[in-house]
């Protein structure tokens, strides 16, 4: 078999007997507290496809046995004897273990709880021969029943004691035999017969498309409840045949409109600390590089091996290549991630060994049997609506792993998004150039998308005049991905269309584009050349214009490396903008990042300026205050800037500047209004 019964161990959330402890209640409340808690057992709902018997019986149990405390109650019993308090707390807490067991497995996934049946059977077959133990010992004498109430109790140990040994249902057995043998067969890459697939899935009342996502949704919690590599690789082989199933069953699903979709995947509110700078998605193990600043591991790591030695958002060359794990922050994303119920642990690189080697070969043949479906009915669907459905259903899967993204560019489907780009239809080119841009995210594909005929063409003319917002920001995001590359980016910056295209996203857009597009400029500003082009366009004025506060550290950030690479012309471009006071607010307000860029910037400007800027710069009041604040405060480069900046305004108080530029490899002479630079021979 694919997947044996010791590969799905109970789930992490569910708690031993031995979890649970008495209350340690008074007499009286724990009598009420009894009835209490037997009234929610009797309230809950059987289950309705599997275990439906077992769930049945422990609910009707509970709600005879409520009777029984409810006039226990009313007869306002003061003191109980040792022994009966002992039996009655020993009966709380197995009625609470029938709670969480009842609510567990109604709100888990149907195939996980169908590989787990015999298990659970078997602790709801304990747990009812627990309550029958401690019926048997009830102290009735003592609580002096009334003779109805004594029938009911007697009826309740008698229907403990019928209960049959055999607790695990035949046809469940059967069911759970066929799912498994399934398992084996996409490992060895035989394709589902059709009917048994349809036949699986509606014993298992997963009945529609609607269905299906729902149970995706459960299994990916279900990874995260499972405590090794191994275990957590089975469920998303259960994970690969359920979207396997739902496409060739129910076909591609309606898309949900962007607003709703993404309040469901956590796109949009994703706060901006969370997000990776490199790969723009949610950080699932963030780690510190050497200049202090947070990536993602995963888009880090591939960076740092595509044989860049810098920090991708400062630019500043990497003293180490030293990861250190963030732990601060993943507690924060997971506890947000728990929040907005979004499966926090990445799938990434569970389905392999560390040499490579594939360790779950049926979740990469179940990928790769549903995109060689997707692609196929891609090219057959004739309306608009099919084809979005089916581009919508790539693009999620696109953004689950790197192996789905590479099924799909090799099955082909990146030609055929080529012509969707252009669509008239905004939800169908949003889906085209989001599932352009989950594809992008995996380093073989970039260079795929960037020789494919007419797709990059594509996402540029999306980036100039999409149909909508969205539509432009995940053009954006797309070329930053792109940029991740060293020749693609040189590629990209000099394709003036790109650098207009994503300046005036940055200058109009609302919040989440404009962050995207100026990621892409960041990047972009690594290149001499685009820096020109940068300059040209206004980049000065936008990322020095006023910002909202989520964005101030990556605009301040522009500003630096536009600075640090584009020479004389940035530091006209700074002096026109009056960027100088723009940059000593943020040191007085910004966040710590945000200072510590402002401060590098005003020390590039000052040391390139010439007498001129470090004179703009001391006359702002105030300022040395502000500097040794920073110095004091703020982040190790910070205050290494802050020194710096402050010797500079020292050295031009006494008169030394002039002295220190002609040490200078270039000297700059700045005529009195700076319309015009001179650069000496």
């Amino acid at each position: 078999m694919a997947v044996s019964q010791d590969n799905f161990p109970a789930r992490k959330r569910r708690p031993s007997a031995g979890a649970f402890v008495s209350p340690g209640y008074s007499d009286q409340k724990l009598l009420r507290s009894l009835f209490l808690l037997s009234q929610e057992v009797s309230s809950l709902q059987p289950l309705k496809v599997l275990l439906n018997t077992s769930s049945a019986s422990v609910i009707r149990k509970s709600r005879l046995i409520s009777v029984v405390f409810e006039d226990l109650v009313s007869t306002q019993v003061n003191i109980l004897s040792p022994s009966a308090a002992l039996c009655f707390e020993e009966l709380y807490i197995v009625l609470q273990r029938m709670k969480i067991l009842v609510e567990d497995c109604s709100s888990c996934s149907k195939m996980w709880l169908l590989t787990q049946i015999h298990s659970i059977s078997i602790s709801f077959h304990q747990l009812i021969a627990e309550f029958s133990t401690l019926l048997d010992i009830f102290p009735s004498k003592e609580m002096k029943l009334n003779e109805d109430v004594q029938e009911l109790l007697d009826l309740i140990i008698k229907q403990c004691s019928d209960q049959t040994a055999d607790c695990v249902d035949c046809g469940a057995e059967d069911l759970r035999a066929e799912v498994l043998n399934m398992l084996e067969n996409i490992k060895k890459e035989i394709v589902p017969d059709y009917r048994n697939l349809s036949e699986i899935f509606k014993a298992l009342d997963l009945n529609d498309s609607t269905s299906c996502s729902n149970e995706i949704e459960n299994l990916e919690d279900e990874v995260q409840n499972q405590m090794d590599d191994k275990s957590k690789a089975d469920v998303i082989a259960l994970i690969g045949l359920v979207r396997y199933a739902k496409c060739v069953l129910y076909g591609a699903s309606t898309p949900r409109n962007s607003r709703m979709r993404r309040q469901a995947t956590g796109e949009v509110n994703i706060p901006a600390d969370f997000r990776c700078p490199i790969s723009l998605d949610l950080m699932r193990d963030p780690v510190v590089v050497s200049t202090g600043q947070t990536y993602d591991r995963a888009s880090i790591c591939q960076w740092i091996e595509s044989g860049h030695d810098t920090c991708p958002k400062t630019g500043q060359t990497l003293t180490h290549t030293q990861l250190i794990p963030n732990l601060a922050l993943k507690n924060l994303i997971a506890m947000w991630c728990r929040d907005q119920r979004i499966p926090f642990e990445s799938t990434e690189n569970i389905n392999a060994t560390p040499n490579g080697v594939f360790l779950n070969k049926t979740a990469l043949e179940a990928v790769k049997m549903t995109v060689s479906f997707l692609v196929n009915n891609l090219t057959a669907s004739q309306t608009t609506e099919s084809i979005n459905r089916v581009v919508h259903e790539l693009r999620v899967l696109a953004k689950t792993d790197s192996d789905s993204r590479a099924c799909i560019a090799e099955a082909g489907a990146l030609p055929l998004l080529v012509l969707l780009l252009g669509s008239e239809h905004p939800d169908l080119q949003v889906n085209a150039v989001t599932t352009i841009l989950n594809l992008s995210i995996l380093e073989a594909n970039k260079t795929r998308i960037m020789e494919t005929d007419g797709l990059l063409n594509g996402v540029i003319e999306v980036l100039r005049s999409g149909a909508s917002w969205e539509a432009k920001g995940n053009a954006a995001a797309t070329i930053f991905s792109l940029t991740g590359v060293h020749a693609h980016r040189k590629k990209l910056g000099k394709k003036t269309r790109v650098v207009k295209a994503l300046l005036d996203l940055a200058r109009l857009g609302p919040t989440s584009p404009k962050r995207d597009a100026m990621m892409a400029i960041l990047n972009l500003a690594a290149d001499r050349e685009a820096v020109g082009k940068l300059i040209e366009g206004g980049v000065v004025d936008i990322m020095g214009g006023e910002q909202p506060e989520s964005l101030l550290e990556t605009a301040v950030a522009v500003l630096e490396v536009v600075m640090k690479r584009g020479g004389l012309l940035a530091v006209a471009a700074a002096y026109r903008e009056n960027l100088v006071k723009r940059l000593t607010t943020v040191l007085r307000e910004g966040s710590d990042r945000a200072r510590e860029s402002a401060a590098a910037t005003l020390v590039i400007i000052c040391r390139r300026g010439g007498s001129e800027m470090v004179a703009e710069v001391a006359a702002i009041s105030g300022i040395e205050r502000v500097v040794w604040e920073i110095m004091g405060s703020g982040t190790g480069r910070g205050r290494r800037k802050a020194a710096t900046l402050l010797r500079v305004l020292r050295r031009w108080a006494s008169g030394l500047v002039g002295e220190q530029l002609n040490n200078q490899q270039h000297s700059t002479i700045v005529d009195t209004n700076l319309t015009r630079i001179v650069v000496p021979a």
